[in-house]
């Protein structure tokens, strides 16, 4: 059977919408907001009638590291060492985890990455836990007015198996970034023997995090 028209002569664009969404049972898009003269979509920071500036709801911001294994290092996590018979490389404790977690909260807030705050030729960072690293980089959220609203990670690593650490590793994350324990997500996958980290040459980590705006302290008179 012929489809109908979708719009007929004469009819204006937005009957034509309208036909559109009672055929597909949908409802129109909310129309942008004219904001300071300016159309807004909802997505960027707007400016109040009083002048001053609305950030969003929050920010989302996303981190990947990967580190090669080697003999002699210990293997950390999260902040949690693991007995196995090879650990991370790396400049600080190689903890690929905290890594992929400070590169989310860095790009949820547009501060950079993690090579750019902590380089790998400054010696004050040799061996350094990686848990300092992500409280400087809570602090550093804060000074621009951001706190961390949650995290989701995903370690990639063919061995050791991980399930029995993953709630020590929720844990110091979740002290650090001073969250409750279920706004923090650390969970462990391999690649069924593909690529580097199914050949054991090394570990992988993936992170997804949100940013919110800090509220700031009201002050009695």
């Amino acid at each position: 059977m012929a489809g109908k028209p979708l719009a007929a002569a004469g009819r204006s664009p937005a009957a034509t919408v309208a036909a559109l969404n009672r055929r597909s049972g949908g409802t129109p898009p909310r129309p942008p907001r004219q904001v300071s003269g300016q159309t807004s979509t909802g997505s960027s920071p707007e400016t109040l009638p009083n002048g001053e500036s609305q950030l969003p709801a929050l920010r989302v911001g996303c981190g990947y590291d990967a580190h090669q294994l080697e003999v002699g290092r210990r293997l950390v996590l999260g902040g949690v060492e693991i007995d196995h018979a090879r650990g991370l490389a790396g400049h600080s404790d190689g903890d690929v985890l905290v890594h992929a977690i400070i590169d989310a909260l860095l790009g949820a807030a547009a501060l950079g990455d993690i090579g750019q705050h902590f380089p790998s030729d400054d010696a004050s960072f040799r061996d350094v836990s990686s848990l300092l690293l992500l409280r400087r980089i809570r602090s550093l959220l804060a000074e621009h007015h951001w706190r961390p609203g949650n995290v989701d990670a995903t370690i990639v690593a063919q061995q050791p198996r991980l399930a029995a650490v993953l709630p020590d590793m929720r844990r110091c994350l979740a002290e650090v970034l001073v969250l409750p324990l279920e706004q923090v997500s650390v969970k462990a996958t391999t690649t069924d023997w593909l690529g580097f980290t199914g050949r054991e040459e090394g570990m992988a980590a993936l992170a997804v995090a949100t940013v919110v705006p800090m509220v700031p302290a009201v002050i009695d008179q």
